[in-house]
């Protein structure tokens, strides 16, 4: 019988997976929660870098947030990690939720990046 982790494991594979079938090339706007924070990363495949980042630790953003575990916490660094994309030349992306299920604060950073300009 598979434990937890490894069921969490193969979800976010099978997802990535999925992901890397409809790309075309475009880089991925992975996000990843935890019970405290929120974090999302534009990451290149083909070239294996991370093109821009952002999360609920960043300085800038850390001390305007009441906490970093909220819907709103997550729709402000959706807004960050779009404006450092376009930074680096980046507006189309997949939107890559890993193991997560589309809902609440991962569903919050897709709608900011949205407002901050990404494509997906």
């Amino acid at each position: 019988m598979a434990t937890q982790k490894e069921n969490i494991r193969r979800r976010a594979a099978r997802v990535r997976r999925s992901l890397k079938a409809v790309a075309n090339g475009r880089p991925r706007l992975s996000v990843h929660r935890s019970s405290k924070n929120i974090y999302a990363q534009i990451i290149d495949d083909v070239q294996g870098v991370t093109l821009a980042a952002a999360s609920t630790l960043d300085a800038g953003l850390k001390a305007g947030l009441k906490t970093g575990a909220d819907t709103e916490a997550a729709s402000a660094v959706g807004k960050l990690v779009a404006e450092r994309a376009k930074q680096a030349g980046v507006t189309d992306v997949v939107f890559d939720r890993g193991s997560f299920i589309y809902h609440g604060r991962v569903k919050a950073v897709a709608e900011g990046a949205r407002e901050g300009g990404l494509n997906f």
